[in-house]
C-alpha cells in the first residue's frame, strides 16, 4: 500500500458492487490512497478458507470477504458489509453499518448492477424489474439513505455512479437495460442541479462509463476471443481517483467516460491499462454526445414543489 496523504487519511468511501471486476480494483485503490473503504455486495464468504489467495478477481470465489482481506493484508482499513440492493431496508442499513463502524461517510461509489442486454420482447418482466430495482432503485436508495451522512459533514462529499453518458445509440438492442441505465445518469444530471440551487459546493456527482471494454466477468466471452480488445479496471479506479481529487464544480453532473476523463487530467499513456500490451483496443463509445442542456436551462417558471403542496393540504 502507499503511504496515505495526511488529509484523506479519515475519509470513508462506501462501495456498492464490490466483490469482483471494477467494484473490487476501486475498493482496492481507494485503500491504497489512503480511504477506509466499506466493500458492499451480496456475495459473503469465509474469506480465510478461500486457497489460493487472492482468489481469480473475476470468479465467483472473489467475494467482499476475500476483498475485505485483501485490502487489510495490505495495509489498508476495510470492512465488509452485505447488501441486497433490492430491499431498501438493507439499503439503509448498509449507510448506517457504515457510519458505526467508521463514524462518518465521504464518498458513495454505487457499481452494483443487473444486466440483460436483449430487444423488448426478448426481456421478460422478471428481468426487467430486477433491472430496474438493483440499477435504478438501489442508487436511489443508496443515495437517499447517504444524503444526512453527506449533511453531518457540513455538505462535503461525493457520489460517483456507474452509468453512461445519454445518446440514443446505447438505446439499441438493450432497451430495457438502458431504461434502467440513462434513469441513473438523469439522477446525476438532477441531483446536480439540485445542490447547485442549494448552493452546496463542496458536493459533487458524477457518472463514469467505459470508453472501451473493461476485462471482468461479464467479458469472460471476449477474454477468449479478443483480449487485444480489453482494458484493466486499474484505468476505471484510477478516473475515479482522479474525479474525486478535482474540485467539485469540475465534476458535478458530469457524464465521463474513464479514458476521456483521465486525458482531460493529462494521462497520454494508456497502454499500462491494455490487457495485451501494444494492442489497440476498440473503443465502444462514440467520441461525442449530444449537448443535453438548452438555451432555456435556467428558466424554472412557476416550480411545483410537491412537499410544499402535500403539507398545504394537511
Amino acid at each position: 500500500m502507499t503511504t496515505p496523504h495526511k488529509q484523506e487519511a479519515a475519509l470513508v468511501a462506501l462501495v456498492v458492487g464490490a466483490s469482483r471486476g471494477i467494484g473490487r480494483q476501486v475498493a482496492i485503490d481507494l485503500a491504497k490512497n489512503g480511504y477506509r473503504v466499506v466493500v458492499a455486495a451480496k456475495s459473503t464468504s469465509d474469506a480465510s478458507a478461500v486457497h489460493p489467495f487472492p482468489p481469480d478477481p473475476n470468479s465467483p470465489q472473489s467475494t467482499i470477504s476475500t476483498v475485505e482481506r485483501e485490502i487489510r493484508e495490505a495495509g489498508g482499513e476495510a470492512a465488509a458489509v452485505a447488501v441486497d440492493t433490492r430491499d431498501h431496508v438493507s439499503v439503509q442499513r448498509m449507510v448506517d453499518q457504515t457510519s458505526a463502524i467508521y463514524g462518518r461517510l465521504d464518498v458513495l461509489v454505487y457499481n452494483s448492477g443487473a444486466i440483460w442486454w436483449a430487444p423488448v420482447e426478448q426481456t421478460p418482466m422478471k428481468r426487467f424489474q430486477l433491472m430496474q430495482r438493483v440499477n435504478v432503485e438501489g442508487l436511489y436508495g443508496a443515495v437517499q439513505a447517504s444524503l444526512p451522512r453527506f449533511k453531518e459533514n457540513g455538505w462535503k462529499g461525493r457520489i460517483i455512479v456507474v452509468s453512461p453518458p445519454i445518446y440514443s445509440r446505447f438505446f439499441r438492442g438493450k432497451t430495457a437495460y438502458a431504461m434502467g441505465k440513462v434513469g441513473m445518469s438523469v439522477l446525476t444530471k438532477g441531483l446536480a442541479m439540485d445542490w447547485g440551487r442549494e448552493e452546496k459546493k463542496d458536493m459533487a456527482i458524477t457518472s463514469i462509463w467505459p470508453a472501451t471494454a473493461i476485462q471482468s466477468a461479464a467479458t469472460e466471452n471476449l477474454d477468449r476471443e479478443n483480449a487485444g480488445d480489453l482494458r484493466k479496471p486499474t484505468i476505471y479506479s484510477d478516473a475515479i481517483l482522479a474525479m474525486l481529487r478535482a474540485p467539485a464544480s469540475q465534476v458535478n453532473g458530469c457524464l465521463e467516460l474513464d479514458e476521456d476523463f483521465l486525458r482531460k487530467t493529462g494521462v497520454t499513456d494508456f497502454d499500462k491499462y491494455n490487457v495485451v500490451s501494444r494492442a489497440s483496443p476498440r473503443r465502444i463509445m462514440p467520441a461525442r454526445f449530444p449537448d443535453l442542456g438548452v438555451q432555456e436551462q435556467a428558466d424554472e417558471g412557476n416550480r411545483m414543489d410537491s412537499t410544499q403542496l402535500r403539507t398545504s393540504r394537511m
